[in-house]
């Protein structure tokens, strides 16, 4: 890696066992750099000023300042792509998820969780190399953020099926989706890349906030209108067709384009059981899952929609899609909602005319 310019890492945890055990996970990466590490907000505020970091990992839970304090003033007057370190208790977990609403692009489990050494060194650095390449914005002041327009009753064809993917930036991009779909949306089943239990609070919250209801998936679980099913961390989900209708079988196997739960996966399966039924929508992401499964779903004769770039949290999963010629539409996330509605209430197989489609 001579000559190229390293991605500058922060490291933010009260725990100094802790600051070792990442900072030696990435001591291999050659396209990475431990510039420093702070024990709290206050000597991490300095040293982002001194040391301006590329990068922020981020604890959550630390004296003086408690890190969703931290990263809502941070992401106000220094946008920082951010890393959220967690610990795998609920309280963690939720919070983890507000972090992510509040501008962190990525989350990862504390060591000493699910994770080998070897897992964290790869999960850790992927995860910081997608944050890198993120694209950040400054946090909204409260007052000024664009509520999401009120949802209206919708009629879905009958056997209609929602599949979203997603990765960095997905949890939100997946929100702001699903808040503007109405209670009687089409069934839905959702593929985005995060740890184990954070999908669980990922899928709670969503719940809260959403006029559809959002659960995790379990394996067996049936799907309806106006339900969203999210595949579990480090699971694999698919859809099923059975005599009763649409189910989901969720289980465990060989990680695909690096990942499980995996974008291809899901669709690949929705293509095979659903067909002209089905719409998807592939969303912000590092990497190329999904492109290949949502190619199959537009053979199968089901409309497809990626989310375009000025948009996008990271545009590496739609523009692998777009290059594969397995979009009918590119559409910014503000569009995307409404997109899903039309092409599940009127099932036009292969319709690829029209103002917004890129065939």
């Amino acid at each position: 890696m001579s000559g190229v310019r390293k991605t500058r890492v922060l490291i933010v945890d009260d725990s100094a066992i802790v600051r070792k055990i990442l900072a030696e996970a990435l001591a291999g990466e050659p396209d990475l750099e431990v510039i420093g590490a702070a024990p709290d907000p206050y000597v991490a505020r300095d040293k982002i000023l001194a040391l301006n970091p590329d990068v922020l990992t981020l604890d959550i839970e630390m004296p003086r300042m408690d890190g969703l304090t931290f990263l809502k003033r941070l992401m106000h007057f220094h946008p920082l792509p951010t890393v959220v370190i967690s610990s795998l208790a609920q309280p963690s977990c939720r919070a983890a998820v507000e972090a992510m609403e509040l501008g962190a692009v990525e989350v990862l489990a504390k060591p000493g969780g699910p994770y080998s050494v070897g897992e964290l060194r790869h999960a850790l650095a992927e995860k910081i190399r997608a944050a890198a390449a993120s694209r950040i914005r400054a946090a909204k002041p409260a007052a000024s953020a664009a509520a999401p327009p009120p949802v209206v009753a919708h009629t879905a064809a009958p056997g209609a099926v929602i599949a979203i993917g997603a990765s960095t930036g997905g949890t939100e991009a997946i929100a702001m989706v699903l808040r503007r779909l109405p209670e009687s949306c089409p069934a839905m089943v959702i593929a985005q890349h995060i740890p184990p239990e954070f999908s669980r609070a990922f899928a709670n919250r969503l719940n809260d906030t959403c006029a559809l209801a959002v659960k995790e998936a379990a394996d067996g679980d049936a799907l309806r209108p106006g339900l969203a099913l999210i595949a579990p961390g480090d699971f694999h989900m698919l859809l099923r067709k059975g005599p009763s209708g649409y189910f989901v079988n969720v289980k465990t196997g060989p990680r695909v384009c690096y990942q499980r739960p995996s974008v291809d996966v899901l669709f690949s399966s929705v293509a095979e059981a659903a067909g002209p039924g089905a719409t998807a929508a592939l969303l912000t992401g590092m990497g190329a899952d999904g492109a290949r499964g949502l190619l199959k779903m537009r053979q199968a004769g089901a409309r497809t929609i990626a989310q375009d770039e000025a948009s996008c949290v990271v545009f590496g999963m739609p523009r692998e899609a777009i290059a594969l010629g397995a979009a009918a539409q590119v559409l910014p996330l503000d569009r995307i909602a409404n997109a899903i509605l039309a092409s599940s209430a009127s099932h036009a197989p292969h319709a690829l005319e029209g103002a917004g489609y890129a065939t």
